[in-house]
């Protein structure tokens, strides 16, 4: 999928939100966040993890790893049964590449987590589906969107 794809997306649902183009290097979540003109905490991740074999979509502050532990707590099982997606999978599962995946508009709908302090914003950026393209959303609009479990993952 590619950044028109999520434009149809922000489209069909109505979604409060922006894909900022020709920003510059955005290669690092300092690098974004200087671009763009707003905090490191402000900019997102969004990983794919399976637990216990099942897909989740992890949503988080790019800057921050996500901290396995508190996903192995929240769902009672140990460190061991949470897997990292590799590249392909994110594809997959998402549509999306690696480095790109945005927070919301994925080819599969899978439960989200999303770090609580993200709430501490009202704005955030996240990935716009391809590693030159960033999406601004309102944090609003990802708790409309996907009524995500809400963790402190660090």
């Amino acid at each position: 999928m590619t950044p028109a794809d999520l434009a149809r997306y922000l489209a069909r649902h109505q979604v409060d939100a922006q894909l900022i183009t020709d920003i510059g290097d955005t290669a690092t979540v300092p690098k974004a966040a200087a671009a763009l003109g707003v905090s490191v905490e402000q900019i997102l991740k969004t990983l794919l993890f399976y637990i216990q074999g099942k897909p989740y979509v992890v949503i988080s502050h790019g800057v921050e790893p996500v901290a396995v532990r508190a996903l192995a707590d929240f769902f009672g099982v140990g460190k061991r049964q949470i897997k990292l997606a590799r590249p392909q999978q994110v594809l997959v599962e998402t549509g999306y590449p690696v480095g790109g995946v945005p927070p919301l508009g994925h080819i599969n709908a899978h439960p989200v987590v999303m770090a609580e302090t993200i709430l501490d914003y009202k704005v955030a950026f996240g990935g716009g589906g391809d590693d030159k393209t960033m999406l601004r959303i309102a944090v609003a609009e990802l708790l409309r969107l996907h009524l995500p479990i809400l963790l402190a993952l660090k």
